[in-house]
């Protein structure tokens, strides 16, 4: 019989490297496979920045997540030398009429204002006249306001993952890449989990598949969750000059609720002009599937985004797509996470805390993981559970 791990880590994406990384640094006997080698471009943790911010207007519950994740960031640039978090402030934008809702709260910016609150987050409040003297790239209309704190900003989601996973390995851990998982089965003391490789055993297994999720569960548990495809896309600005008010230095990140179908999100320009500046809007209309999904960008969707979403909001970028990428978001009803025991094996942690929103949690979601899996004292996560 194979050896016993004290916890196996299926997936090694956001959420996996974080738990493998904190299973390691605790001391246990880790096993994580993935079927691919992170950092890799065919889930959802990729595209050189992601959001992050402790006032989440998903809800209060988030933000010690959010929190943590930075401290752990923090120490990780520490032991590394890698740049792995900026914080160089966010807006939430809104205004008067009918806007498209966020992660389906339609009053995102006060229930940002409600989280900070609840978190204990300094924040200011702009309105129209403030937002076009501080951030003059965007074209801010009559009556909108903004939410504004320091303390947000973006996080280098391919470091990350490089940076816990060598950490990882440096403290033992047993990384299995490029091998995919078949089944997994439990017995009385253990799990058991066989790759197109091999068979391992564990005393728990963590389950971090992201997209893959839901073809490992059976229908009932498979159908809470609903796999969409996102498109980033970074436009070239039009000079210099406009480029330049792109820095991070004077341009935070941003989720702006429009007077369009979808809110748009993006960042501040991390390269030169040549290298674009990132932005994206979410859809959740329609489901698709990791071997299903269309990884190609069309020349269509980048006109229907450039003129709905960026040319009315964005006077300083250019038609001119630089570069796209394709990831993947699988989606819980209401933005939630799920968190939780697998219903039918208390051995199987199952672990989807994205909806569009997790990667700026992972580094503190990993940390519960690997508390979970040992029998250590966490937060409730009732909140998360399937039911």
């Amino acid at each position: 019989m194979p050896e016993t791990y004290d916890a196996i880590v299926l997936g090694l994406g956001a959420m996996g490297a974080a738990a493998a990384y904190q299973l390691a640094r605790r001391g246990a006997k880790v096993l994580g496979i993935d079927q691919y080698a992170p950092p890799h471009e065919f889930g959802s943790t990729h595209g050189d920045t992601r959001i992050t911010r402790i006032a989440c207007g998903e809800g209060p519950e988030y933000s010690a997540f959010a929190a943590r994740s930075h401290e752990i960031w923090r120490e990780l640039e520490a032991k590394t030398g890698l740049d792995l978090l900026t914080q160089n402030g966010f807006l939430a934008i809104s205004g008067a009429g009918q806007r498209s809702a966020n992660h389906g709260v339609a009053r995102f910016l006060d229930a940002t204002v409600a989280a900070a609150k609840a978190a204990k987050v300094s924040y200011e409040l702009l309105d129209s006249a403030a937002l076009r003297q501080r951030f003059p790239a965007l074209a801010i209309a009559d009556g909108d306001a903004a939410y504004h704190d320091t303390v947000s900003g973006f996080v280098r989601p391919e470091r990350c993952v490089q940076a816990q996973l060598q950490t990882a390995a440096a403290l033992g851990a047993d990384l299995r890449l490029s091998e995919k998982v078949v089944a997994f089965t439990q017995e009385a003391s253990s799990v058991t989990v066989k790759t197109d490789k091999d068979l391992y055993r564990g005393s728990q297994l963590i389950v971090a598949a992201g997209a893959w999720l839901p073809g490992m569960l059976k229908p009932d548990l498979a159908s809470r969750f609903m796999v969409t495809r996102q498109v980033l896309y970074w436009f070239r600005a039009r000079s210099e000059d406009a480029h330049a008010l792109f820095s991070p230095k004077r341009f935070p990140v941003y989720i702006w609720q429009l007077p369009a179908p979808q809110s748009i999100y993006g960042f501040p320009a991390t390269g030169g002009l040549e290298d674009g500046v990132k932005l994206a809007t979410e859809q959740y209309d329609v489901a698709t599937t990791p071997e299903q999904v269309s990884r190609t960008v069309g020349p269509d969707e980048v006109r229907e985004m450039y003129e709905t979403y960026v040319e009315p909001f964005f006077p300083g970028l250019s038609p001119v797509c630089v570069r796209h990428k394709v990831c993947l978001y699988t989606w819980v009803n209401g933005a939630r996470f799920i968190i939780d025991r697998h219903p039918d094996f208390e051995r199987v942690i199952i672990a989807s805390p994205c909806s569009g929103h997790g990667f700026k949690h992972s580094a503190g979601v990993g940390e519960l993981l690997a508390q979970m899996a040992l029998g250590e004292a966490h937060r409730d996560i009732a909140m998360f559970g399937f039911r």
